[in-house]
């Protein structure tokens, strides 16, 4: 089965995330998920909203991307969420990823926002990525 280059990019950005010690020695574990768990204690990574358009040429077919993740913590501050959301920066950024299917052009860090959720209880880092792929 062949993967759209979206469900790709997540999931090698997901084994990307999930393999590295350093993370998850600030998340207190493999902690990384599709939508916010029940039950799960803070911190914890889940995937945001994801755009992509056409970003074809005229000899290949692309994709661009705007990916966004979120560093969720319960410590009151950002200093938790904002060290999750740089570690998550470092391990993406111009790094190398392989995607089933497809080949990554670049992956570049553009944005990070920060907010306080339920009435100051959760604290959120969003940094948002833009990946272009194109397919094999």
């Amino acid at each position: 089965m062949t993967l759209s280059a979206p469900v790709a990019l997540r999931a090698a950005i997901h084994a990307k995330l999930a393999a590295d010690a350093q993370l998850a020695t600030l998340l207190g574990g493999v902690k990384i998920f599709d939508e916010a768990p029940r039950g799960e204690p803070l911190p914890y990574v889940t995937f945001g909203d994801l755009q992509s358009r056409d970003w074809s040429t005229a000899s290949d077919l692309g994709m661009e991307h705007f990916i966004i993740l979120n560093a969720w913590s319960g410590q009151s501050g950002a200093r938790e969420a904002l060290s999750i959301a740089g570690r998550i920066q470092a391990l993406l950024h111009d790094q190398p990823l392989p995607i089933q299917g497809f080949t990554l052009v670049n992956l570049r860090f553009v944005q990070l926002d920060t907010r306080r959720e339920t009435n100051g209880r959760f604290t959120r880092a969003s940094p948002r990525f833009r990946a272009v792929t194109e397919s094999l």
